[in-house]
């Protein structure tokens, strides 16, 4: 009889065999769903507020040089007077040469001799040969550690895509993509050869989250998160980190806001968060060589992608109802300003 009811044993071993696999399975699945947001909020805590970021000088010690882009005013502008502060030698690039003598000034009286500054005025718009081929010979034989690719354009007010004007189109995409890519590709190879170099390039929230009525905009800050990344990767191997720097708003030009607060910080609290968190990703968890390094804009970045998604259809709907607000509101200031004259 044992031999005859040997195999209904041997089934029913191996069913209860399939049946605790499957209860650990899903025990295994309940755990790191519970665990996971719990894991997340207390690595983006970390991150923000805990961790330090790497020292600059992994990357290259004092008395090398910092090369920073859109320097004469806001974020640049901050860059440029954080790196000299912190003992680098400064490459000024913008497009107008009095406020980059303006600057250059301001750094030779505070520093004195011991750091050194060299200015070129050129506008990214034109994308001229001759332009780069100028800053190719400013920078020959220098040892460049940081670059800051900061300069960028918006446009001048939130516009449905069907009617932004084609310079404005065209300026935008060559100066946020075209020119970050050819400095960019101008520098880095001297500090793939050298092995060690940083290079910050500062995207948006605008191109992390779709932006309705800034579209063009917003498709070159996604362009250059999406080339950071891979960029990052390729020369990860030589010592050279490269970061990608999301932001929401900043008191700056291109933003018109003109006061602080929690959400908007002005230039010198951001740079000062972003070169405390160099290497850290702040609140863009789980997305390489990206950082989010302002307190409020990393929380509001991982509070959104986490719980709704960056691409999800709520976010591009508040957004662009955000962006028609300020259309109108812009509109309507320029009717007034029009009437006065």
């Amino acid at each position: 009889m044992d031999g005859i009811f040997a195999p209904f044993g041997v089934r029913l071993e191996a069913s209860n065999t399939l049946i605790q696999a499957a209860f650990s399975a899903f025990l295994l699945v309940g755990i790191v769903t519970f665990a996971a947001p719990i894991i997340s909020t207390i690595r983006v805590l970390l991150s923000l507020f805990v961790l330090p970021g790497k020292s600059l000088s992994e990357f290259g010690p004092r008395g090398t040089w910092a090369l920073v882009t859109g320097a004469s005013d806001g974020i640049g502008k901050e860059f440029a007077l954080s790196l000299a502060a912190k003992g680098y030698n400064l490459i000024l690039v913008s497009r107008t040469q009095s406020k980059l003598d303006s600057l250059s000034a301001d750094l030779t009286s505070k520093y004195g001799p011991k750091t050194a500054v060299k200015t070129l005025a050129m506008d990214f718009a034109q994308n001229k040969d001759a332009d780069y081929a100028k800053l190719a010979k400013l920078v020959d034989g220098l040892d460049i550690s940081i670059l800051v690719n900061n300069v960028g354009l918006s446009h001048n007010i939130p516009v449905p895509f069907n009617e932004t004007p084609k310079q404005e189109m065209n300026d935008i995409i060559v100066i946020n993509c075209m020119a970050t890519l050819r400095v960019t590709q101008l520098i880095t190879p001297g500090m793939q050869e050298r092995k060690r170099g940083l290079v910050l390039t500062m995207a948006s929230f605008g191109g992390f989250f779709p932006t309705p009525l800034l579209a063009t905009y917003s498709g070159s800050k996604a362009f250059l998160q999406q080339w950071s990344t891979a960029l990052g990767s390729e020369l990860q191997p030589y010592g050279v980190h490269v970061q990608c720097v999301q932001s929401h708003l900043i008191t700056t030009a291109m933003s018109k806001i003109r006061k602080s607060s929690a959400l908007v910080p002005n230039p010198k609290q951001f740079v000062r968060a972003v070169l405390a968190k160099i290497g850290r990703s702040g609140g863009a968890q789980n997305v390489a060589f990206t950082s989010t390094p302002y307190w409020s804009h990393g929380l509001m970045q991982w509070f959104l992608s986490r719980f709704l998604g960056e691409r999800s259809h709520i976010v591009v709907k508040v957004n662009r109802g955000m962006h028609i607000g300020i259309r109108n509101r812009a509109l309507r200031k320029a009717e007034r300003e029009a009437k006065k004259q």
